[in-house]
């Protein structure tokens, strides 16, 4: 049994909205490339009694590959870049085996908020960064107050 090409019409003229908020609602390039790149970026974080630790491979960057921030007050931001060599990108070398990953790489933190955000500190060697974050001092107890009581 076939259908009444009026019905198809009307049906595809239902499907557009769908469709048209399956497009306008689609994940970015820069999105997919900043997950991607988050994905592929692995980190340790040790917590120590006074600082919060994250250790990430960097093999083979230099410093002014690396970007360390702190965002929005409280969120840490490690990112860079890794590219290839210029004699690669000329052409002159022809690739057999390519598994180093080469690109952008970058992954978020929320920091917690005993967090001193002005004394950060990054150190990148060997090939291995290392992202120190101290935390700040534990706010002192409040002592009691005493009330004199008066008598009238």
């Amino acid at each position: 049994m076939a259908m009444d090409p009026s019905l198809i019409t009307v049906q595809q003229l239902l499907g557009v909205p769908d469709d048209l908020e399956k497009l306008l609602n689609a994940p970015t390039r820069s999105y997919m490339r900043d997950t991607k790149a988050m994905a592929s970026t692995p980190v340790d974080v040790k917590e120590y009694p006074n600082s919060y630790v994250f250790i990430i491979d960097m093999p083979g960057l230099k410093s002014n590959d690396i970007k360390v921030q702190v965002e929005d007050e409280n969120v840490l931001n490690i990112s860079g870049e890794r590219k290839r060599n210029e004699k690669e990108e000329e052409g002159e070398v022809k690739y057999i085996r390519m598994e180093r990953r080469v690109g952008k790489f970058m992954r978020k933190f929320a920091l917690p908020a005993d967090c001193n955000l002005e004394a950060i500190s990054a150190a990148c060697q060997d090939g291995v960064l290392t992202v120190t974050v101290p935390k700040l001092p534990p706010p002192e107890p409040k002592k009691p107050r005493t009330i004199d009581v008066k008598i009238g």
